[in-house]
Parts: structure tokens; C-alpha cells; sequence
């Protein structure tokens, strides 16, 4: 029997010390980028879009891919790449944590426009108080000082 899953991850991350460095102009290069890691990982990439100190990253996750990779490979690699391209002079690397969050198939179109429409978001609420709400909305307990 094949293996069929069908499994929504909306994968969210900060540059380390939510330095605003990932620079509007050249977004797309990374963006670009890490499409090319989860098409390498088997994975398919519904959306990716942020802000200059945060990304969002709609995924499905393949069967034989262990998310806490996937993401390893996202961070590392492109990391590697932003300080070899000097895309973006100031990067200093991704956060250690991330948050990941399960969703139903019947949540994907409105999560693709909840990602595409970043910048629109953030007009009204920071980074910070968008990560807690979604900690609070799936019911996760945390301490502020570990946030970031």
C-alpha cells in the first residue's frame, strides 16, 4: 500500500534577535531560495512571504521528511547563502526556534492570504503579538523571556 498524507504546516521564524534585515528589495532571492529546499526535501510550497525580521512559510510536509530537518536545512542553508550572495548585510542568522502549526486542508486558501498579505497584517499588529496570538490560539503555554 502507498503512503498518502495531507499534512498543512504553516512554519514561522525570526532572524536572530528579530534584526530587521531581510531587506523588502531582495526578499524574493530568499524566498526563491527556500522554494528550491522544500521542492528538494519533497515537500510542497503553498507560500512564503514576511517582513524584514520574520518569515511564514505554508508547506506540505512529506511523509519521509522529519520537520525539525526540514527546517534545520531551510535555516542552515540559506544562511549560508545570504552571507556568500551578501544579500543582506545585516543578517546575523535565523532565531534558534520556530514556531510550526498544523492545519486542515480547508484552511489553505485562507492561510495562503493570510502569508501574501504580510505587510498589510503587520500595519497593525507587531511580529511579537501575531507570534502570541497564534501561540494562544492553538493553545500552547509559554514564558515571554523564551519567546526569542
Amino acid at each position: 500500500m502507498a503512503t498518502y498524507t495531507q499534512i498543512l504546516y504553516q512554519i514561522i521564524f525570526s532572524t536572530k534577535d528579530r534584526v530587521k534585515s531581510i531587506e523588502e528589495e531582495k526578499q524574493q532571492l530568499l524566498f526563491n531560495y527556500i522554494w528550491g529546499i522544500i521542492k528538494n526535501n519533497k515537500c510542497h510550497l503553498y507560500r512564503i512571504n514576511g517582513m524584514d525580521d520574520h518569515l511564514h512559510i505554508l508547506t506540505h510536509l512529506h511523509p519521509s521528511i522529519a520537520l525539525s530537518e526540514l527546517i534545520k536545512d531551510i535555516k542552515v542553508s540559506s544562511s549560508k547563502m545570504i552571507k556568500e550572495e551578501e544579500i543582506f548585510p545585516k543578517f546575523n542568522g535565523w532565531q534558534i526556534g520556530y514556531g510550526a502549526f498544523t492545519y486542515s486542508i480547508d484552511a489553505k486558501q485562507k492561510l495562503i492570504d493570510y502569508i501574501i498579505n504580510q505587510k498589510e497584517h503587520h500595519k497593525k499588529l507587531s511580529f511579537v503579538d501575531e507570534y502570541k496570538n497564534i501561540l494562544k490560539e492553538f493553545e500552547i503555554e509559554f514564558d515571554e523571556q523564551y519567546l526569542f
